[in-house]
C-alpha cells in the first residue's frame, strides 16, 4: 500500500511541475509583447479581407507575377482553375488476344 501511495504522490508531482508552467498567465515581457503582436496582425489580417496583409502595390505585383509563373509552369492559364484537383480518366488498354494452341 504505501509503494503504491508513494508512486501516486510522486506521479502527480510530476504532472504538477510539467503542467503548472504552462498554465500561468504570460508573465515574461517579451511573450507578452508577442502574443500582443499575433494579436495585432490578426485584426490586421481581418481588416485586410484575405489579401497581403501591410502590402504594397510593388509586393501585390511581385505576388501575382510569381503566381502566374507558377501557373504557366504547371498548365495553368487564363480561364484554368489552378485551386482544384484535376479530373483524371484512364482508358484500358486494348490487349490482343493470345492463341495459345498454336
Amino acid at each position: 500500500m504505501s509503494v503504491s501511495l508513494f508512486q501516486a504522490v510522486r506521479l502527480s508531482t510530476r504532472n504538477f511541475s510539467v503542467w503548472a508552467p504552462a498554465l500561468t498567465k504570460a508573465s515574461d515581457p517579451i511573450q507578452a509583447l508577442f502574443v500582443e503582436k499575433i494579436r495585432e496582425y490578426d485584426t490586421k489580417k481581418k481588416a485586410a479581407g484575405g489579401k497581403l496583409v501591410d502590402a504594397d502595390a510593388n509586393s501585390e505585383a511581385a505576388l501575382q507575377n510569381e503566381l502566374d509563373k507558377v501557373a504557366k509552369q504547371y498548365g495553368g492559364g487564363p480561364g484554368v482553375d489552378m485551386t482544384s484537383f484535376p479530373s483524371l480518366s484512364f482508358k484500358d488498354p486494348v490487349v490482343e488476344p493470345i492463341n495459345i494452341a498454336q
